[in-house]
């Protein structure tokens, strides 16, 4: 998972972790959990509630959910 294209999509789309949190229904301290742990404990569901809460694109959630983070 690209955490960093994630966060960087929320920014463009002016939504914080919270509201993300609140918007696909998980508490806000197991999203911050998830992405501190670089999104390997994302479900499918989860991203697909993603995916519709920053109304991504196909090709955006591909590059998020399947690319990888530089570190």
């Amino acid at each position: 998972m690209n955490i960093r294209k994630l966060k960087a999509a929320m920014v463009e789309r002016g939504i914080s972790t919270g509201q993300l949190a609140d918007r696909i229904g998980i508490n806000r301290s197991t999203l911050y959990r998830r992405i501190a742990a670089q999104g390997r404990d994302f479900t499918i569901g989860e991203a697909e509630s993603i995916a519709a809460a920053l109304n991504l694109s196909p090709a955006e959630s591909t590059a998020i959910f399947f690319g990888r983070d530089v570190a």
